[in-house]
């Protein structure tokens, strides 16, 4: 949940999706300013922070990074319980990994935060000549949720996001 003290405040932020699909190079590209083309995958979750002013307020984003790996799956509530905010991450050069992420805003539907802001999206925006996910197949998903493709030049979408969060 957030959290509000003197204008300063705390958001849980949790990323899930299929392995592979950038969930921590969206973060690092976010916290460091890094991008690393080859990223290893994460194991069971990592955890960030960054500070954002905005508005008139500092808000302090707790940021999960979790394994997308299935062996880790039973692990994702712990980290996306109490979350302000979740962004589901997947590869649109990718079919499978699309699939999962509606599994995943199922999943958030049914467990998670009914607070919680959400948003999906589709990495991997430097890959668009092998795109396997039309740009189409996430509306069906995004009458409620925040929705936006990145890749490794255009992290201004994803500051953007958390801004609004």
């Amino acid at each position: 949940m957030a959290t509000t003290a003197n204008k300063n405040i705390n958001a849980k932020l949790v990323l899930l999706g299929d392995v592979g699909a950038g969930k921590s190079s969206l973060v690092l590209r976010f916290v460091k300013g890094q991008f690393v083309e080859f990223q290893e995958s994460t194991i069971g979750a990592a955890f960030f922070s960054q500070t954002l002013a905005v508005n008139d307020a500092t808000v302090k984003f707790e940021i999960w990074d979790t394994a997308g790996q299935e062996r880790y799956h039973s692990l994702a509530p712990m980290y996306y319980r109490g979350a302000a905010a979740a962004i589901i991450v997947y590869d649109i050069s990718n079919q499978a990994s699309f699939e999962r992420a509606k599994k995943w805003v199922q999943e958030l539907q049914a467990q998670g935060n009914p607070n919680m802001v959400m948003a999906l999206a589709g990495n991997k925006a430097d890959l668009l000549d092998a795109r396997k996910v039309a740009a189409e197949a996430s509306s069906s998903l995004t009458s409620w949720l925040y929705s936006f493709t990145v890749g490794p030049f255009n992290h201004d979408k994803y500051s953007s996001l958390l801004s609004r969060i």
